[in-house]
């Protein structure tokens, strides 16, 4: 197994990210404390990131991920490293089910561009290096889409929001472009705005236009992003509908987005949250294109928000929904989301975390 010639998605993989272990949650306190220096942090991460590839790497898994451990939230770690973007702190959070998340968001301050000196590049060539030739080694960002949130866009820089896309756009290749130059050949865009325009709630929007034309804007966004990946560099996408200490932001089948992204979205596969009854039938799947460019299909039909490990009969009967819709070499297996989608990490222990990836891995090669 080399990084550069696989068919990712794998029949098992995973989104991403994996609980911090304590270590790394004391350094965090050490360093903003002024305990721990900047660079002590960083090489305490990185001799933790040498274990958490070790251990994917003996559980089987094909493709393998920095557990996103030298960030504190998948999505604003990146981009408050955007020219044109800064992270700050709101009056509140985000509101969850039961809860508001930490109060942490990012904003536009100047045109947007990628910048070259990125430290998540950076980060993924000695990612890279760790991996080596064991596995695949991959990248997770978030998707350009993010950028679409709500209180994000500065109005005063950017009253037209098709000039703010077209900025987008270009930032994202380039990202693309510097992550492929590092040797990434698996990258994953990670999209809450999307999934979130199935909501039936969509209050959050700041903008005229309306769930439709969002939704084309959003399919525009990423293809235009996409539109010069090399040929070789496989990229997806998860449709996540909130991750935080397991609790969720939006509810609603895929029903709304199917019909624009799943048929015409240029990934390579779809990483899909199918985990409770919240997240709807797979009927949407329809409109996943099986001949041609036809992209795998993750189904996240196993939950990260706990540790209690799925049915194998009712696995068994949601694959059987599925092969009604796709061929069975389209369909993989992952968790819904990431087991820690930001660094405080969802409500189960690092052990159930590893038993629930190896069960997948187990389902997979008996069921796929």
């Amino acid at each position: 197994m080399t990084n550069t010639v696989f068919t990712g998605p794998f029949k098992a993989d995973h989104v991403g990210s994996l609980l911090r272990p304590e270590r790394i949650h004391q350094a965090r306190k050490d360093n903003a404390e002024g305990n721990l220096s900047d660079e002590e942090l960083y090489d305490i991460e990185t001799k933790e990131i040498q274990k958490v590839v070790d251990k994917q790497i003996e559980i089987g898994l094909r493709a393998v991920t920095d557990g996103e451990f030298r960030r504190r939230f998948w999505h604003i770690d990146f981009m408050e490293h955007i020219g044109g973007a800064e992270g700050y702190i709101p009056e509140e959070g985000y509101s969850f089910k039961g809860m508001k998340t930490e109060a942490y968001h990012v904003k536009n301050t100047g045109k947007l561009k990628f910048n070259p000196d990125h430290p998540h590049v950076k980060d993924f060539i000695l990612f890279r290096d760790i991996v080596g030739d064991r596995a695949v080694a991959k990248q997770t960002i978030p998707s350009p889409n993010q950028f679409f949130m709500s209180g994000i866009r500065n109005k005063e820089i950017y009253p037209d929001i098709f000039e703010y896309a077209e900025d987008v756009i270009q930032t994202y290749k380039d990202a693309v472009q510097a992550f492929y130059d590092a040797g990434c050949r698996y990258l994953q865009l990670d999209d809450v705005y999307i999934a979130s325009l199935n909501s039936e709630d969509i209050s959050f929007l700041d903008t005229d236009l309306d769930r439709q034309a969002l939704i084309e804007l959003a399919l525009k966004v990423v293809n235009g992003a996409l539109e010069d990946k090399p040929d070789d560099m496989v990229v997806t996408t998860h449709l996540c509908r909130g991750n935080y200490r397991s609790r969720w932001r939006y509810e609603g089948s895929y029903a709304h987005i199917a019909p624009v992204l799943f048929a015409k979205e240029k990934v390579d596969g779809f990483f899909l949250e199918y985990d409770d009854d919240r997240s709807g039938d797979f009927e949407p799947l329809r409109e996943i294109p099986t001949e041609g460019h036809a992209p795998k299909v993750v189904l996240g039909v196993f939950t990260s928000k706990h540790g209690e490990l799925e049915d194998k009969e009712e696995i068994k009967a949601r694959l059987k929904e599925a092969l009604e819709i796709l061929p069975k070499e389209q369909i993989c297996f992952s968790p819904q989301c990431g087991f820690s989608s930001t660094h405080h990490g969802n409500e189960l222990t690092e052990a159930d975390q590893w038993n629930k990836l190896k069960y997948i891995i187990e389902l997979s090669n008996e069921l796929l």
